[in-house]
């Protein structure tokens, strides 16, 4: 069979129907759990909305594989990037020795989901075809792909585990990080979770979730028809107070919120806090097939514990509810270590072209791995579980 790669810059020229037969990419194909970011709806309604654009420096540059009859077996989104903003793995760092040393870091390739620091496919393959063969063809066509625009690095963030080999057979670099992630024991409650922990972490658990609903406030979570334009006006109020005093910019705009109501109302999750009738801080997650996705918070009263609840503890008590596997909760964050979360590597992928760059990031990310490992390990052991060895008490 003869392939081909061929590059496509926006969505609106990809078939919604034929991204949708590729695996982990639709609800459609039960061969790889569904994963939002990956669809056709949410990376369209990023550069739909003006988010993801040239413009704002995430170029289309998407890989499509097609076989002999021009049918789509295989992609990776990617973009032609002149900043790492919105990347959730730093190299600002590496950016900054290479042009000290004379290079141009910018610009360069980045495969990833923007703005969305949560692992999922990245070597889209249609399920009818051979894997390793179709993944790897994508490996080695963003390596062509970069050596086309003369840039100094392609990047590929947030890889599943059974990915990176692929990449690494291919000359890509392998780098760790950490998350924190909640894994569902098969628990039938909220409560047969706590069971699991520590009496103390259990008792400081609810104590704070007690705290948190103080002065009247009340949950409500929102999916599919409940997500009227009125609700999303009130949540990107909420994401626009917190946003801007976090990180200055936000990255998503009003449109983004209207699309992704309209696209894939399905596959989201607010919650909600009300009090004295009105919405004072939400949430918002993204329904995978085994995981829930949380993304970002905001809110325009402040309360003790009120972030913990929306975002985490509501989070897990959704999954219990849902039969969910896990949840991703973002980026960073040892404070959702007590709170059942535990470490979690991530990795990511890159492939450097300039000789002395890649061996200067090697040599880096060697070390970086290290400390990664040894950093999961310390917090695991210092998590909320209970041990074998440690006795319960009455509460």
């Amino acid at each position: 069979m003869t392939v081909r790669i061929r590059v496509e810059t926006s969505f609106a020229d990809i078939s919604a129907e034929d991204w949708g037969r590729l695996a982990g990419a639709s609800r459609v194909d039960a061969q790889m759990p569904y994963n939002p970011f990956v669809s056709h709806a949410f990376l369209s309604s990023l550069e739909d909305s003006g988010c993801a654009t040239a413009e704002t420096g995430w170029l289309g540059q998407h890989l499509l594989l097609e076989n002999d009859e021009e049918a789509l077996i295989g992609a990776l989104p990617v973009y032609l990037k002149n900043h790492s903003q919105g990347e959730y793995v730093f190299d600002h760092g590496w950016a900054d020795a290479f042009e000290r040393a004379g290079g141009s870091y910018y610009p360069k390739l980045q495969a990833s989901i923007p703005f969305t620091p949560a692992t999922g496919p990245r070597l889209l393959h249609r399920a009818d075809q051979p894997v390793i063969e179709t993944q790897a063809a994508l490996a080695g066509g963003l390596k062509e792909l970069a050596k086309r625009h003369g840039v100094s690095s392609a990047h590929v963030t947030f890889v599943p585990d059974a990915e990176i080999p692929i990449f690494e057979a291919a000359g890509y670099l392998h780098r760790t990080d950490q998350q924190f992630h909640f894994v569902n024991d098969g628990y039938g409650s909220y409560d047969a979770f706590l069971e699991t922990l520590a009496s103390r972490k259990r008792k400081a658990l609810k104590k704070e979730r007690r705290a948190a609903l103080e002065h009247g406030i009340e949950i409500d979570w929102l999916t599919g028809s409940d997500l009227t334009e009125a609700i999303w006006d009130q949540f990107f109020t909420f994401y626009m107070d917190t946003g801007s005093r976090k990180w200055g910019r936000p990255y998503l705009n009003r449109q983004f919120y209207s699309l992704i109501g309209e696209r894939m109302a399905e596959d989201i999750l607010l919650v909600m806090a009300r009090r004295d009738g009105r919405y004072i801080a939400g949430a918002i997650n993204f329904i995978g097939g085994d995981t829930l996705f949380g993304r970002h918070w905001g809110c325009i009263e402040d309360h003790p514990f009120l972030h913990f609840e929306v975002c985490y503890h509501q989070a897990i008590d959704f999954a219990i509810a849902k039969g969910l596997k896990r949840v991703e909760a973002g980026a960073q964050g040892e404070h959702k270590l007590a709170r059942g979360y535990l470490p979690t590597i991530t990795h990511s992928a890159h492939y450097i072209t300039h000789a002395g760059l890649r061996r200067a990031v090697a040599d880096y990310l060697e070390r970086e791995r290290r400390d990664v490992e040894m950093m999961g390990d310390y917090l695991a052991e210092h998590g909320p579980f209970r041990r074998g060895g440690d006795h319960d008490e009455t509460e």
